[in-house]
């Protein structure tokens, strides 16, 4: 399957809906959905809605982040048990992933990320924008290099 997607798009899909109120896992599932034409439902959108401020403010990982590894789990995860070829290579892309995320911004941990931030601040939101443009990016990049080897 070849994916015609343009990744600033993509990018720009998932900003806008972040800053109408979706949260930064939220929005780098809506953006990979619409960008690449998926027939998934909204409930996607909704498993992830726990995820932000890193599990509904306990601080762990980054939203963004687990909203990008559900994207990876949608193209290359396992659909029946057993299926240990699918099930590697999910994990193989999903710790891709994780290492670029906390090469890119330090930590993966959301804690971490916005330490000294207040929740709804400016600054904080800013800087979650970048973490949603960035990992969204990868995530396509990575949909887009490994659908094409195939």
């Amino acid at each position: 399957m070849t994916y015609n997607v343009d990744i600033d798009q993509i990018k720009k899909d998932a900003v806008e809906i972040f800053q109408k109120g979706f949260a930064c896992s939220e929005s780098v599932i809506y953006s990979i959905k619409k960008n690449f034409e998926l027939e998934m439902s909204d409930d996607a959108i909704a498993m992830s809605s726990g995820f932000p401020w890193g599990l509904a403010g306990a601080g762990c990982i980054c939203g963004a982040l687990a909203g990008g590894t559900m994207c990876i789990g949608y193209f290359f995860g396992r659909r029946t048990p057993g299926d240990n070829s699918s099930y590697m290579k999910c994990q193989e892309l999903t710790k891709e992933l994780h290492d670029y995320f906390k090469k890119t911004n330090g930590a993966s941990c959301c804690r971490i990320l916005i330490k000294g931030m207040k929740k709804d601040s400016p600054e904080r939101k800013e800087q979650c924008i970048k973490f949603v443009e960035s990992t969204v990016e990868k995530v396509a990049e990575i949909i887009i290099r490994e659908k094409l080897q195939k």
